[in-house]
């Protein structure tokens, strides 16, 4: 029984809108990514500079750590091999009930480059991290007297050279801030799946091309590395000016940018290196947090921007994707559609393929886990779409050993 052409024609019309769809929108995000890494350079560019003039200036280093234990004696051991001349290491260890503070004074085994504060309370009107750095500032003997101010995660590991390379970076450019994005591990089946789609959100909402403008800049910054010159530290308050944030690295851009400073936003590129979440609750926890704050606190814009990854993270490949073999059977009809959709099949493909692959490099995820991200875009769009819920519910967020309820924001 043969199909008629009438049905045919509209089968392969339908089939022919995914594909087209997917060469115009993944094209797009092609040529945006291209762009981006032509004009925003890695911190490679600034480990070359500092190999042609080493960089000077005191640095300290200030870590907050809650809770800790599995990640801290890896982040002390890079920081002592870091080979920067004048650093100092402050480790702020927020009320931490367990084997942090022992590791970490077995680690550092009397290296005298490192400080640690013990604190046992955080107020009421302080969020829990960003109390933790404030009182690692003011209650250091190696931060008052420092050039520049270096923030960075307990979950951080450094790679020699690393804070030198920042330092040169900052000079060459000039900036008031550096901040890094770290290469993140990929060993976890979410890390593996959903975080490159996460990622991928995030700099969607934030370009790095916007965010190293010139001109009509987006703040932005990653509190996992913020190095700051002092002099822009203390100009925006420090952390005390933005001691209720929950996504205080988005806040302190925010102020850099109403003082007219200058901010840098780049690629670690292999020389800092990140775990970000232990298991599946964590990173689903963490990643509402960093988009209801990074939406500022807006549920309907958490609700568009889920709609907008399902639709390009999922919908319009998985609707590409099942137009090469219906497409096959339009031909066989010989339709004229059925040509259309077998002839621009293998460019969609390769417009949603290609800038997958490098993204992968870029992040030194497997290569194989590119197409995967036709499921992690489902599953981030989840976790955009449970975020609105949990504003408009009020349903309160636990981060550092705290719950907070935040309210929507007009």
């Amino acid at each position: 029984m043969s199909i008629p052409h009438w049905l045919l024609a509209i089968l392969g019309s339908t089939l022919s809108v995914g594909t087209i769809g997917t060469i115009l929108l993944w094209g797009s995000v092609w040529i945006r990514l291209e762009h981006w890494m032509r004009v925003v350079p890695t911190l490679r560019l600034g480990q070359a500079l500092a190999a042609a003039d080493p960089p000077t200036g005191r640095v300290c280093v200030i870590v907050p750590a809650y809770n800790e234990a599995d990640v801290i004696a890896a982040l002390i051991r890079s920081l002592k091999a870091e080979t920067y001349p004048q650093l100092h290491v402050v480790l702020a260890l927020d009320r931490c009930r367990d084997d942090t503070a022992s590791l970490a004074r077995a680690e550092i085994a009397g290296d005298e480059r490192f400080e640690i504060i013990e604190i046992d309370a955080c107020p009421a009107h302080w969020a829990g991290k960003v109390h933790a750095v404030h009182r690692g500032v003011t209650r250091s003997s190696g931060s008052a007297d420092a050039d520049y101010l270096l923030f960075a995660d307990a979950d951080t590991v450094f790679m020699p050279g690393c804070i030198a390379a920042s330092v040169a970076m900052m000079r060459h450019g000039k900036l008031d801030i550096l901040s890094l994005l770290p290469t993140l591990t990929h060993d976890t089946w979410f890390e593996r799946v959903v975080q490159t789609a996460t990622v991928f959100e995030l700099l969607r909402q934030y370009p790095l091309t916007l965010a190293n403008a010139l001109k009509d800049r987006r703040p932005f910054a990653n509190g996992q590395f913020m190095l700051f010159t002092r002099d822009a530290y203390v100009d925006v308050g420090g952390h005390k000016a933005v001691k209720q944030a929950l996504l205080e690295d988005l806040a302190l851009a925010q102020l850099i940018e109403a003082k007219g400073r200058k901010s840098g936003v780049f690629l670690a590129a292999g020389l800092l290196h990140c775990r970000m979440y232990a298991d599946w609750a964590e990173f689903r926890r963490g990643w509402k947090r960093i988009y209801t704050e990074a939406a500022h606190r807006k549920a309907r814009r958490l609700s568009l921007s889920a709609r907008w990854m399902r639709w390009l993270g999922t919908i319009l490949p998985a609707w590409m994707l099942s137009a090469g073999p219906l497409g096959a059977l339009v031909f066989l009809g010989d339709s004229p559609t059925g040509w259309t959709v077998l002839s621009l099949w293998p460019v969609a493909l390769l417009l949603w393929l290609g800038p997958l692959l490098r993204i992968s490099t870029l992040s030194r995820a497997p290569r194989w886990t590119a197409p995967l991200h036709i499921v992690g875009a489902w599953l981030t769009a989840d976790l955009l779409s449970e975020a609105a819920r949990d504003l408009n519910r009020r349903k309160p967020t636990r981060w550092g050993g705290r719950e907070y309820i935040r309210h929507e924001k007009a």
